[in-house]
């Protein structure tokens, strides 16, 4: 039988990686040099970023645009993976095709965490096509990713002692921005008139979003968008678009946007106006030196955008 290419990758990974040198540094090796971070979503990149500062180099694996559901790691990912001291990836299942990896990685020695572990399980989500898995989108509960935020702390403190301070400064300073963008969150959602809070996407990514801020959120695709829409999917939810008196859909970066332009036409076919309210980051952050290419920068343009189209 022949082995898919994928597969193929991913076990040349798992190979390279179990013949790396030293299974982690020792804190005394890491006092005259930076500690090197690898890192799979940018919002988790972002986060040891925040958490690291001048302690860190960080490198993330997935860019602006760049969906984590269906991500294949590359030649190159590699040495990434290879020449760092410690890795952070979401988990629950986020990145799918990586799950192996990361296993065996850990395996081997080499600090491989996932950001959600911390995270009290009666908090999360179990959508009913994930078949008892959790959903990974815990970046859209500010709250939940606050957790994520203190496990990267833990780790980076665990691995490079001597800058534990530090990293435990760095954490309170950001848990404090968390706090505030937990609270603007729910300043603006609430106005939105109560009857127009249903938020429509390309996937289903802000199930957290919505419990944590009081929408009612329709995903086209399910929490992965490994799984695709069909005609019927579309015909059913333009129908509730057109029941319901939807003001607006949104489309998604890291999605293709012709499944919310299909929804948009089925629901015009139908007698029904309903506008593209904008685009919205779910699995992927803005381009880099952009306000959206920050966690922070990214919650606060998807509220923006989301208070205007409905309000």
């Amino acid at each position: 039988m022949r082995l898919r290419s994928s597969t193929v990758l991913v076990l040349a990974i798992v190979v390279l990686m179990a013949g790396c040198g030293p299974r982690g540094e020792t804190t005394s090796n890491l006092r005259d040099r930076k500690v090197k971070v690898t890192t799979t979503i940018g919002m988790i990149a972002d986060v040891v970023r925040n958490v690291g500062g001048a302690r860190v180099d960080v490198i993330g694996l997935m860019g602006p645009g760049v969906d984590p559901h269906l991500y294949k790691p590359s030649a190159s990912d590699v040495q990434k993976l290879e020449g760092a001291d410690i890795l952070f990836y979401g988990g629950l299942e986020l990145e799918g095709r990586m799950t192996d990896v990361f296993v065996k990685i850990a395996r081997g020695g080499k600090p491989t965490i996932a950001v959600s572990e911390d995270i009290d399980p009666q908090k999360l989500r179990e959508p009913q096509e994930f078949q008892g898995k959790y959903d990974p989108h815990i970046w859209f509960d500010v709250t939940l990713w606050q957790d994520a935020v203190r496990t990267i702390n833990t780790h980076l403190a665990k691995l490079d002692r001597g800058s534990k301070d530090v990293y435990q400064r760095n954490t309170d300073a950001y848990l404090k921005q968390l706090a505030n963008l937990h609270q603007y969150v729910k300043t603006e959602i609430g106005t939105i008139p109560q009857a127009q809070r249903v938020l429509i996407t390309a996937h289903d990514a802000f199930g957290y979003f919505g419990s944590q801020y009081g929408l009612e959120v329709r995903g086209l695709q399910g929490t992965s968008t490994a799984t695709e829409a069909g005609a019927q999917d579309v015909r059913t939810l333009a129908q509730f678009i057109c029941e319901r008196k939807i003001k607006a859909i949104f489309v998604e970066s890291s999605v293709p946007h012709r499944t919310i332009n299909a929804v948009q036409e089925a629901a015009r076919s139908r007698g029904c106006t309903v506008a593209v309210g904008g685009e919205l980051f779910s699995d992927a952050m803005g381009k880099d030196g952009t306000p959206e290419g920050t966690y922070i920068g990214m919650v606060r343009h998807n509220v923006d955008v989301i208070v205007k189209a409905l309000r």
